[in-house]
């Protein structure tokens, strides 16, 4: 069994410690903005280790749409390179944990339906694109 290795970032820290902690039961809302998360747990790509991510929660049918938006920063979150590498994750939504196969969506049909989605959810997505000039990357979480 590979290390839990808890983010760097005190905020994401934060989170998955009072959302895993509390069984699901607290911390389901991002930064208490009211917005629902869910928790992505991944394998880290170069090391092996066991990390665990809070993502908006923006749910497609029995699956969950992923956004790497960091904001709209320049570059890519680390956890899109952990996906590429390794799709099988888990979704704690909530009290629920689900084990699940990422896929990034490039159809662009798809994308775009996904994005809409994405953006009704959490409306800053459309500014973040705006505020950035690579294509922020969209994953769909499905059942195993």
């Amino acid at each position: 069994m590979a290390e839990y290795v808890p983010s760097p970032i005190k905020w994401v820290r934060d989170q998955v410690e009072l959302y895993e902690g509390s069984g699901g039961t607290e911390g389901t809302n991002l930064l208490d903005t009211g917005l629902p998360v869910v928790i992505v747990t991944h394998r880290g790509n170069r090391t092996g280790s066991i990390r665990k991510t809070p993502l908006m929660r923006v749910k497609d049918g029995d699956g969950y749409v992923l956004v790497a938006s960091q904001g709209g920063a320049p570059k890519n979150p680390v956890w899109v390179y952990n996906l590429r590498e390794d799709p099988s994750v888990e979704i704690r939504d909530r009290t629920e944990v689900t084990p699940m196969r990422v896929r990034e969506v490039e159809d662009a049909a798809e994308r775009e339906r996904l994005w809409a989605l994405c953006v009704e959810a959490f409306p800053p997505y459309e500014e973040y694109q705006g505020k950035t000039s690579r294509t922020i990357p969209v994953f769909l979480a499905e059942p195993v």
